[in-house]
């Protein structure tokens, strides 16, 4: 038994020092060894669990065996008994020692990954970061100190003085993120969708949406229960182009001012009296506990939302397949299927201009539909279109219903309309 115990043990190489590059279980811990410049051959701590982890069990599960064998050995049981035995035996030690390998493997792999999240600073996208690592806690059964977020203050954050359709709109908040990434110095960014740019600069995906909260808006107007109830002249502060051009289409007589800072910031101003209502993603609220301060939940009818509102997206390098590997389990498919339709539609749309854009794809059953406008940003005009298919069509559903739109509102229409969402 000794010898047949020795033997396996050999055949596994589960010797400290060993080199741990050909064995399949061995392969995620290289992974992160290797994001950790540790580099492929494990170190000798490594080894040394591998070794002992497993020795200990074989010992354990052995002691049973071992009696029966030295009594089947010593009470004429005849050879082919005994070999048949013993190759039971073996098959209950590979798989004994395959578990220890797969429990060493988490164990290892807790002890040698540090992530890096790359998130901007607010409160919500503390929150988006939080969840995104909370979440790869609990699939791959990581510490929290295992994972770290980075703080990286965007072109967005920094401008403050002035509307961000004024100096570039999409992509200010994700700009010094994306280039963070790029330079390596984090291994992921998470991201809300809706301010995510069309086109993704070169070596970077999007591979993981997490599931979509509540897409819809959210009015904030202390005075108020609905837009209708605004009084005549009523002042309502947005920075998005497109909630104010949806507003003004209902609502001509209400004047709209730049109202910028994040979700507390214009919580805060609202309640100052600097505007009577603003206007929020209710999906932002939910997450921060602040659903309570919406004076009125509104209907996709009422304010179509923005493209991939309520989604969280978590972009990382093309090539780093040990990254991407770790977030596919937290990758939601049904949202997957509805941003990639409304992304279709908002890239065929906005090119280099910057128009008040809205859209929502929904699943219903297997049927996705979706619905999608673009507005005058006065409000005074609109155009758009619905469309409804197989999932597998998304991207085409998203790109026709552009089409569409376009068709009716002449390609001249996104050039007489600039602006920002």
């Amino acid at each position: 038994v000794e010898r047949l115990r020795n033997e396996l043990i050999e055949n596994f190489q589960m010797r400290p020092r060993r080199d741990l590059r050909h064995h399949a279980a061995i392969g995620p811990v290289l992974l992160q060894l290797r994001a950790n410049d540790v580099g492929e051959n494990a170190p000798p701590a490594v080894g040394r669990a591998y070794d002992q982890r497993c020795r200990r069990l074989v010992a354990t599960g052995l002691d049973a065996q071992d009696e029966q064998l030295a009594r089947a050995g010593g009470g004429g049981v005849g050879h082919a008994k005994a070999r048949s035995r013993r190759q039971g035996l073996r098959g209950r030690i590979r798989s004994r020692i395959k578990a220890a390998i797969a429990t060493v493997n988490v164990k290892a792999r807790m002890a040698a990954i540090k992530l890096r999240i790359g998130t901007r600073g607010s409160p919500l996208a503390l929150w988006q970061a939080q969840d995104v690592r909370g979440l790869l806690m609990a699939a791959h059964g990581l510490p929290e100190d295992a994972i770290a977020i980075t703080v990286i203050k965007t072109s967005g954050d920094r401008i403050q003085d002035r509307p961000l359709s004024e100096v570039g709109g999409k992509g200010l908040f994700t700009k010094e993120i994306e280039e963070a990434l790029l330079e390596r110095s984090i291994d992921l960014a998470v991201h809300s969708m809706k301010d995510v740019a069309t086109v993704l600069p070169d070596g970077l995906v999007i591979p993981c949406l997490l599931p979509r909260e509540d897409p819809r808006d959210a009015l904030i107007a202390p005075k108020a229960k609905s837009l209708a109830d605004l009084p005549k002249g009523a002042v309502v502060g947005t920075s998005s182009l497109r909630r104010q051009s949806q507003v003004l289409h209902v609502r001509s007589d209400l004047k709209v001012i730049s109202l910028r800072g994040n979700v507390d910031t214009r919580l805060r101003k609202i309640s100052e009296g600097v505007a009577d209502a603003t206007l929020l993603a209710l999906a932002g609220l939910k997450r921060l506990g602040l659903e309570g301060r919406a004076s009125a939940i509104l209907s996709v009818d009422e304010m179509l939302p923005a493209v991939a509102q309520g989604a969280i997206g978590i972009e990382v390098r093309d090539d780093d397949k040990a990254i991407r590997s770790l977030i596919a389990p937290l990758h939601h498919a049904d949202t997957g299927v509805c941003v990639a339709a409304e992304r279709a539609f908002l890239a065929r749309l906005d090119g280099s201009c910057r128009t008040p854009i809205a859209a929502l794809a929904e699943l219903v059953g297997d049927t996705l539909r979706f619905r999608g406008k673009i507005y005058a940003i006065d409000g005074s005009v609109s155009f758009g279109a619905e469309r409804e298919g197989v999932t597998d069509a998304a991207e085409r559903i998203g790109r026709e219903a552009a089409e569409e739109v376009l068709a009716a509102a002449g390609e001249d229409f996104l050039l007489r309309t600039g602006g920002a969402q």
